[in-house]
């Protein structure tokens, strides 16, 4: 098999497939609501039908796709009790992260993190959204990843991931409830050890999230030809 058949049977896996919509989802280039007609993802992503739907089982596995018996699959519409839940669950666990990096788990990669809010800062003064969506996201996941726990890394993955579909559902576009300057401000106080300082940065960061929620849910149809373009045509790179 050639580089590029393997490729493109890569980009065609029910995986790959899962992931271009998750980002999708994740970068708002997909509202919560919208309807994900297989029809129309057979003919973007140019695969059957089985390869569609076992796509779009994975996504509901990570609740960020709701499949709802005779009506199709769509993009999950988070509550407002949802909202409260998930950042209920996310200052546990992140102010569990942050107690564990400031006794000794990491603190010698916080280098790296730095670099990545310098380019969560450049992404937002580029109005480059998709990227300070993603960023802001991944500094929560990259800290996490700095404790070595891989359960915890996989929980707060997934309440990351619904807490990006949340603010796609409930905050205007370029409007990322996620700040970088607060970022910058937890990892000052991660970086000298301060683990209450630190905790207490997070837990008011997260908060101040939360309550930027704003009941105002998207609205209109998603044409998926659109959304995924170029991307859902080729092939991802492996």
């Amino acid at each position: 098999m050639s580089t590029t058949e393997h490729t493109a049977s890569n980009g065609s896996k029910p995986e790959a497939i899962a992931e271009r919509i998750r980002a999708a989802i994740l970068e708002h280039r997909l509202a919560p609501g919208a309807k994900l007609t297989e029809a129309q993802l057979c003919e973007v992503f140019d695969v059957k039908r089985g390869t569609i739907r076992q796509a779009l089982a994975q996504l509901a596995t990570d609740r960020l796709v709701d499949l709802e018996p005779n009506r199709g699959a769509f993009v999950a519409s988070p509550s407002l009790q949802e909202v409260h839940e998930v950042f209920e669950m996310r200052r546990i666990v992140e102010l569990a992260v942050v107690e564990k990096i400031c006794n000794g788990h990491g603190p010698r990669r916080l280098k790296g993190i730095g670099s990545m809010i310098g380019r969560e800062r450049k992404a937002f003064e580029a109005r480059d959204f998709s990227a300070w969506i993603r960023l802001s996201g991944e500094f929560h996941t990259e800290l996490a990843a700095l404790t070595g726990n891989t359960v915890l890394c996989e929980c707060l993955s997934g309440l990351v991931a619904r807490s990006t579909l949340i603010s796609a559902l409930y905050e205007s576009l370029g409007r990322s409830p996620c700040s970088f300057e607060d970022h910058e401000a937890i990892l000052v106080a991660l970086d000298a050890g301060d683990a209450q300082h630190a905790a207490t940065l997070m837990a008011r960061h997260l908060q101040s999230v939360e309550l930027k929620m704003l009941d105002r849910p998207a609205r209109g149809a998603a044409d998926l030809q659109e959304v995924f373009g170029e991307r859902g045509a080729k092939p991802a790179p492996i």
